[in-house]
């Protein structure tokens, strides 16, 4: 594939400056020259008793579906979910190659499964990376669906599962139904870099597992990171993807040499994703003195494939400083939309609704600003049920949303 990279930052910094912020945009174009890449997929499907009657019924019609999306010798595997884990297919702890034969096993196995149990997620995680450690596909991840909250273990022990999981495979994770909990959702797509959604009715979940079946088989790169070098005396405040959605990145950073890390962003098609990088700069700089802050390429396959500067300028002049530059403004909108919404449901969750109204109420402003009219209806929503103490779904809804962003578009281009 062909990848560009683009970066926008404003290069100037008032005397004494040390933080700059920068949003690095990638697309990625064309298609594979070369082999096709492997791929590995496994699917966690909730068999707790709470998925009894139509949930179950969509779940497996779901899993069907995406089990018949696979390509061909894509190693494959389903997964049952209550207070643990076990094998739906193959029978033994194991991937199988999809082909007509194998799909239409799968199927008939997914079709017998029942609801019966509790919810303990951190299970079927552990579970689905024994599977993909024993898998050398270029392309690693899984799927995992529930509908309740994860009473079946304390959040620190999902939390150590997701640390044991982190950087061998991607995970979306799904809530059906209304007894969903947001929390485990979006801890699995920090950790795992997948996305976190929501899906009131289960009639949704065949076109969702379709959507991200058909992603994951469009993807034509594996292996692609962001390579960061930072001058002597540096260090990187934070690196977020903030585009399609909000994903934290700087703990999976794996250091190449004392100044430069690469950041894993996973398998790539034909798309465009943005990031936001912060780096602090050694002080003692003098104004009108300029220097290299940092040098970012895309490193796809083991090959540096396209590069960007990001440069510093010291100046006493305030109009320059203090000028934003507008894309990393966009961004940083969202995010602090996004941060503002999950500390207000925090607080909502605590019963401190009068620091909840706040937070949700600024939140709900942001989300005006940035266009995002299915945010601010979800939230009011939120707000009104706060008064009726009934928030229930759609505070749920509202966390795992607030992940979603706006793509940044010049004032005179259509925001998509």
């Amino acid at each position: 594939m062909g990848f560009q990279l683009h970066v926008d930052h404003n290069k100037y910094l008032p005397e004494g400056g040390r933080s700059i912020d920068a949003v690095v945009s990638v697309s990625a174009s064309g298609g594979r020259r070369g082999p096709a890449v492997t791929a590995a997929e496994v699917i966690m499907i909730d068999c707790s008793s709470s998925m009894e009657g139509e949930k179950i019924i969509e779940a497996k019609r779901a899993t069907n579906q995406a089990i018949d999306l696979l390509r061909d010798e894509v190693a494959f595997a389903v997964i049952a979910g209550t207070t643990e884990a076990r094998m739906v297919y193959p029978a033994n702890q194991a991937l199988m190659a999809a082909s007509p034969a194998t799909r239409a096993d799968a199927r008939e196995a997914v079709r017998r499964l029942v609801a019966r149990g509790g919810t303990a997620i951190g299970t079927w995680l552990d579970l689905a990376n024994e599977l993909f450690q024993g898998e050398q596909a270029d392309i690693k991840h899984a799927i995992l669906l529930t509908d309740g909250h994860n009473v079946g273990q304390k959040h620190e022990e999902l939390l150590a599962t997701l640390e044991r999981c982190r950087g061998n495979f991607v995970c979306e994770s799904r809530g059906v139904g209304d007894g969903w909990s947001a929390e485990p959702l979006n801890a699995v797509a920090d950790v795992l870099l997948g996305t976190a959604d929501g899906l009131p009715d289960a009639k949704g979940l065949a076109a969702d597992f379709q959507q991200m079946i058909e992603s994951v088989m469009g993807k034509t790169t594996a292996g692609v990171s962001l390579r960061l070098w930072l001058p002597r005396g540096a260090r990187i405040r934070f690196v977020k993807q903030v585009f399609p959605d909000i994903l934290p990145l700087t703990e999976n950073g794996t250091t190449v040499s004392e100044r430069i890390t690469d950041y894993p962003t996973g398998a790539w098609g034909a798309e465009t994703r943005d990031y936001h990088l912060s780096i602090e700069l050694p002080p003692g700089r003098q104004l009108d003195e300029e220097m290299l802050a940092g040098l970012v390429k895309v490193v796809a396959e083991s090959q540096e494939v396209a590069e960007g500067l990001i440069v510093a300028c010291w100046t006493a002049d305030a109009t320059l400083s203090t000028k934003m530059n507008q894309r990393v403004a966009h961004y940083t909108g969202q995010m602090e939309l996004n941060t503002y919404t999950q500390e207000g449901l925090a607080a909502l969750a605590a019963g401190r609704k009068e620091e909840a109204t706040a937070k949700l109420r600024r939140a709900a402003e942001l989300a005006q600003a940035s266009g995002r009219e299915d945010t601010v209806r979800m939230i009011r929503k939120v707000m009104t049920g706060m008064r009726r103490d009934m928030s229930g779904l759609d505070a749920e809804m509202a966390s795992v949303k607030s992940r979603k962003t706006v793509q940044w578009r010049k004032k005179d281009d259509s925001v998509s």
